[in-house]
């Protein structure tokens, strides 16, 4: 089964220091039809204006990816961490019992473009944490590399839930396969570019949730892609 969410049926905010794109529902943008998938609550394809950013505001129980694709974000939060996030870097934020943090573009020609995920946690209240690491376009090259784990394995970052988050790179003699586990659901994005997904074509924004079928990407033109493969929510175990 696949479900195609185009790019053009989102949600969208302009705050003209911001243009966003919401895949599901979130602030002003409400659509009972699109809450999630599993435990993937929010993503968000975010565009920030030169000297444009969020200022300090709180999260909690919350599981947040960041994925910058061009340009760069400046991060800082009451944890102590401040960081600048650019592209390739995998940004986790695990806001459990509250934290707060400002992401700023403080380039004065240069917009921002990143990817803001949230995850449900498996549990509510645990102790918040930070982790962020880059992952080159060559490990991503023609392959799918793991970058963010319920166990952190294989060097992945860490995630207080059961996911695996993929990113590849793909050019048109390429093409990666993923199988999903019973039991299991995934989500793919398009970050850029266009590529065939189980021989559906897909470009830039687009989505889809897939379950009950093995995953092939192929037929890509400069592509991006990143695969979330998902456990039920709330997880049987």
């Amino acid at each position: 089964m696949i479900s195609i969410r185009k790019a053009g049926d989102r949600g969208t905010a302009d705050l003209g220091w911001l243009d966003s794109k919401h895949t599901f529902s979130f602030g002003q943008y409400y659509d009972p039809a699109q809450l999630g998938l599993e435990s993937l609550r929010v993503l968000n394809d975010d565009r920030i204006a030169p000297g444009g950013g969020f200022a300090t505001h709180p999260h909690e129980n919350m599981e947040i990816i960041s994925y910058v694709l061009d340009g760069a974000l400046d991060h800082k939060d009451n944890m102590g961490n401040g960081s600048t996030i650019l592209p390739g870097d995998v940004q986790r934020m695990s806001a459990g019992t509250g934290v707060t943090h400002s992401e700023f573009n403080h380039s004065k020609e240069e917009g921002a473009h990143f990817l803001q995920i949230w995850f449900l946690p498996n549990a509510d209240g645990l102790e918040p944490g930070y982790e962020q690491k880059n992952f080159s376009a060559a490990e991503k090259k023609g392959q799918l590399k793991l970058v963010s784990s319920r166990d952190g394995r294989n060097g992945s970052l860490s995630l207080n839930q059961d996911v695996d988050m993929y990113v590849t790179i793909l050019d048109e003699n390429d093409a990666v396969q993923h199988s999903l586990d019973e039991n299991r659901k995934a989500w793919v994005q398009v970050a850029r570019g266009s590529v065939c997904l189980n021989g559906h074509e897909l470009h830039a924004g687009d989505g889809a949730a897939v379950a009950d079928e093995q995953i092939e990407l192929s037929k890509a033109i400069s592509a991006e892609v990143i695969i979330f493969d998902m456990a039920d929510y709330p997880s049987s175990e």
